[in-house]
């Protein structure tokens, strides 16, 4: 059984390269849709952001010489190319789709409200919220948080390359534990790498809890919902 009425999926731009070095491999687009198909059948209200890292990295650009907040915007609009891309796949998956974002971009990109939002997840549409924040200087990570927080989900859930939240990097450490369940309290003071602290902050104050799992195993979207112990839960225990 799900127990969530309503979620927030944040995929990373990175996942959506696959074996690529850049940009969106279409495998890992329509394996993406798929999945969200499956839970989408379910009933369950979906909202999804997508990070830009497969195409452009704000703090990447300013390494590269970049001025910040002109990198962050161009951050902001790869997560729109990523976003619409998604959209595409969903949509030749039959389901209906709503793109808003944090930037408009007319007549592609509806400027994000809560209430247009909620609106459409009400009448049975995925909502991709793109555009990060609006603002720079704030993460996909942090976006993810505060439209969570805006549409009133019940859950957030951090796609990542591994099952969950371990006590070291389980790539580089094979005898890492995992965590089925840690609160935002015991992962901070343990240092716990699960999002960026503005993020993690927005959640534990609004009691949004995430949920860490495994995206990049097909499938494993709608089975982590029916069994959270494939993932970790992070909230306000």
């Amino acid at each position: 059984m799900i127990r969530y009425k309503r979620i927030l999926l944040k995929l990373s731009g990175e996942s959506l390269m696959g074996r690529q070095s850049y940009g969106i491999d279409p495998q890992t687009l329509a394996d993406y849709a798929t999945d969200i198909k499956e839970i989408w059948q379910k009933g369950v209200q979906t909202g999804v952001v997508i990070g830009g890292g497969n195409i452009f990295r704000g703090m990447q650009g300013t390494a590269k010489g970049f001025d910040r907040v002109r990198g962050d915007y161009m951050g902001m609009l790869a997560t729109a190319i990523n976003s619409l891309a998604l959209q595409d796949a969903l949509e030749k998956e039959g389901i209906p789709v709503k793109v808003l974002g944090g930037i408009g971009i007319d007549p592609l990109v509806e400027r994000m409200s809560r209430h247009s939002a909620i609106q459409c997840l009400n009448e049975g549409k995925v909502v991709i919220i793109s555009g990060g924040t609006g603002n720079p200087f704030f993460t996909t990570d942090t976006a993810s948080a505060l439209r969570g927080v805006e549409i009133s989900a019940d859950i957030l859930l951090k796609g990542t390359r591994v099952d969950g939240v371990y006590t070291a990097d389980p790539e580089k450490h094979p005898d890492a534990v995992k965590y089925e369940k840690v609160s935002f309290s015991e992962a901070y003071e343990k240092n716990l790498k699960i999002m960026d602290l503005t993020a993690f902050t927005l959640c534990s104050e609004n009691n949004l809890p995430i949920l860490v799992f495994d995206m990049n195993k097909k499938g494993n979207l709608l089975k982590v919902l029916e069994n959270e112990s494939l993932g970790t839960i992070v909230g306000n225990f």
